[in-house]
């Protein structure tokens, strides 16, 4: 059997994430630079040989957006299996959706917890604010929030693992794979500032997840340069 490895993507840059604002249940599309470094993350994929023998993403509009360049630009679209898991979206911020980002993590979430820089906080503490403060009350507890999210990529892994193992592109979002990050291994920092096409690799054996890199932008320099080669 094969080895069974996730090869987990942040989509590219929206709109939303240009000009600083919430985006976690709602959506906005790649923005034109946006779907340029997704070209460059699947040109990348493709010439360190990688290949996959399934796709999936979380139901979102810009996920859809990104594994859909990133498979076109590998030349695997349509050829590997593909399909969508809305647990591994991103966080509901609830009422929040769409504020700019210092408006929740420098006025709110300091006003809730009493701690003056949000920085700082743990991701419980994050989530269980933000579920606090919420009067839609949309948003997940940090229990409810968790299970979603370790279920998601545990069902991609043991799915693949069935399949005879192998390895998997898989499209998320920022918060959502620092989270997992921070669930499999709780001595690394928190606050994790994951870009836009970056890769985070989780290798899966005997039911446990183990890191291989996060955050990784190799994909997308090799990528560039293939472009860059390509345009002289």
């Amino acid at each position: 059997m094969a080895e069974t490895r996730l090869y987990i993507a942040r989509h590219g840059k929206t709109m939303f994430n240009t000009i600083g604002r919430i985006q976690g249940w709602c959506d906005t599309p790649l923005t034109k630079i946006g779907e340029e470094g997704i070209r460059e993350l699947g040109l990348g994929l493709k010439e360190a040989g990688l290949e996959f023998k399934a796709a999936v993403s979380s139901d979102l509009g810009r996920t859809v957006q990104t594994i859909t360049i990133a498979q076109k630009e590998l030349g695997i679209l349509g050829k590997i299996p593909y399909y969508q898991d809305k647990r591994i979206r991103e966080w509901c911020f609830g009422s929040f959706e769409g504020m700019y980002d210092a408006e929740l993590f420098s006025g709110v979430l300091p006003r809730i917890s009493g701690i003056v820089d949000a920085g700082t906080m743990t991701f419980e503490e994050i989530a269980n604010g933000v579920h606090e403060a919420d009067s839609a009350n949309w948003s997940e507890p940090w229990e409810v929030l968790k299970e979603r999210i370790l279920s998601g990529f545990e069902s991609i892994a043991k799915d693949l693992e069935k399949q005879g193992g192998g390895n998997a592109l898989v499209v998320s979002h920022g918060m959502t794979i620092a989270t997992l990050v921070n669930l499999l291994a709780p001595e690394r920092p928190t606050n994790l500032a994951l870009d836009n096409g970056s890769v985070t690799v989780l290798k899966y054996e005997d039911g446990q997840f183990s890191i291989e890199a996060v955050g990784d932008m190799s994909y997308r320099r090799a990528g560039a340069s293939v472009m860059q080669a390509h345009d002289e």
